[in-house]
């Protein structure tokens, strides 16, 4: 029988079982479920567990026991309670370390300030001078900028990391969806391993939990934008493992059936080698909690856009994350850009709490907002927004899609098209999205 507990402070407090009690209650009634006996058999079932993984001369850690706890909520399907558990854990976390700041005042004032500097240099601060590129030729030109700033903040960012190479054992590249990951891990990857600098890419992707257990809506949409659906403390484990020399076996995701399978791939970190985790919830501080501050480096990345409407408002660093994501949600994924902006109201509640909260936590912010892309983006997207309005406009519980296309369709309407998507540079970050011509 387990008998004591290690308190986060280190010290030692006698096992409560009625605490788990205590603790589900809180998180089942967050979702309206009051059935206590349910309640009841789940908090014996987490002391069985306990019992089963420490001996009678071993005391578990209070984040042991929430470990169990949220697997004993996921394998019994309780997917609705696991959440709220997990929100709640994170948030008395955030309260303990006073994590209280607004989302701008995450950002680094100064690459805010650098981006609007640079766009009053090329004269592309307004949408309406950002047209006339367009009107008078130029714009051509301010794509070639624009490629050339985001490559040197991607030196700037290699440079860092440089600096650090002898103590970094895990690079977590991070930031909310469509932020542009994908080709900014992999030019980052190429400019550092021109110093032989080599990467074990870690997938977060194949933790999540079997399809069977997400959470889904009464759309029959999944909601996978929270750090919830992942196994998180399986993969602080195996991040934690690999950095200590030892051999892991990563899962694979089966994303077409929704399972998790295990297929006996081997995983060590060789001498020399960094861990790469690229993953919008890379940041979690849960994901990598057991590995010392010191050994890793975090970029996060946003669409830092300081350009102004006709209006004088700043367009919105989501709208452009949006945008991106529903072109490449239509040529990747084979989603209507409607489906898409049905379903960005998980994707951006899911940054909210559980993706930008963790800026603080990065050691480089990085733009990768392109001055140019508005008008390329109007190109693939403009036809779409009208009929997105009027399928969402009459549906009370879809208010904030039409609230979103209608934005969309009144910011896209200020701006003249580009219909040469191919002046684009192949390896652009844009690229990303659009795909290649």
């Amino acid at each position: 029988m387990i008998k004591k507990i290690y308190k986060r402070d280190g010290t030692v407090a006698p096992f409560n079982s009625q605490k788990i009690v205590e603790a589900i209650t809180k998180a089942a009634a967050e979702v309206g479920v009051k059935d206590l006996d349910l309640i009841k058999k789940l908090a014996d079932r987490v002391v069985v567990v306990v019992e089963q993984t420490f001996s009678a001369e071993e005391a578990p850690t209070v984040e042991d026991m929430q470990d169990i706890v949220e697997q004993i909520l996921v394998e019994a399907g309780q997917s609705n309670i696991a959440k709220a558990y997990i929100l709640y854990r994170q948030k008395r976390k955030e309260l303990r370390e006073k994590q209280t700041k607004q989302e701008i005042e995450k950002i680094p004032y100064r690459v805010i300030w650098e981006t609007l500097v640079w766009n009053l240099e090329h004269s592309c601060e307004t949408i309406a001078k950002l047209n006339e590129h367009i009107k008078i030729g130029t714009f051509p030109d301010l794509i070639k900028a624009a490629e050339k700033r985001y490559d040197d903040e991607v030196q700037k960012v290699a440079e860092t990391i440089l600096d650090r190479k002898d103590k970094i054992k895990l690079l977590i590249i991070a930031g909310p969806s469509s932020s542009g990951k994908s080709t900014t891990t992999e030019r980052l990857a190429e400019v550092l391993g021109q110093y032989k600098i080599s990467f074990l890419k870690f997938s977060v992707d194949n933790y999540f939990y079997d399809k069977k257990i997400q959470i889904q809506d009464k759309y029959g949409d999944f909601d996978y934008e929270g750090p919830y659906a992942l196994e998180i403390s399986l993969i602080n484990k195996h991040l934690f493992d690999l950095t200590r020399g030892k051999t892991i076996e990563m899962p694979f995701y089966d994303f077409p059936t929704g399972d998790r399978q295990w297929r006996g791939e081997k995983m060590k970190l060789e001498p020399g080698q960094i861990i790469l985790v690229d993953s919008h919830f890379g940041l979690y501080d849960r994901l990598s909690e057991k590995i010392p501050r010191p050994q890793k480096f975090g970029l996060y990345l946003e669409t830092l856009c300081q350009l102004k409407d006709k209006d004088g408002r700043f367009v919105k660093w989501t709208d452009i994350r949006l945008l991106r994501r529903m072109i490449r949600d239509y040529h990747y994924r084979a989603l209507e850009p409607i489906k898409t902006i049905g379903h960005w109201h998980y994707v951006r509640r899911g940054e909210i709490k559980n993706i930008i909260p963790n800026i603080s936590q990065a050691d480089y912010v990085l733009n990768t907002s392109l001055a140019y892309e508005l008008p390329i983006l109007k190109h693939f997207l403009f036809k779409y927004l009208p009929e997105a309005a009027l399928v969402y406009q009459d549906d009370p519980e879809k208010i904030d899609a039409f609230v979103r296309a209608k934005r969309l369709y009144e910011l896209l309407s200020e701006v003249e098209e580009w219909s040469h998507p191919d002046d684009v540079p192949k390896n652009s970050l844009l690229r990303e999205f659009i795909g290649q011509a």
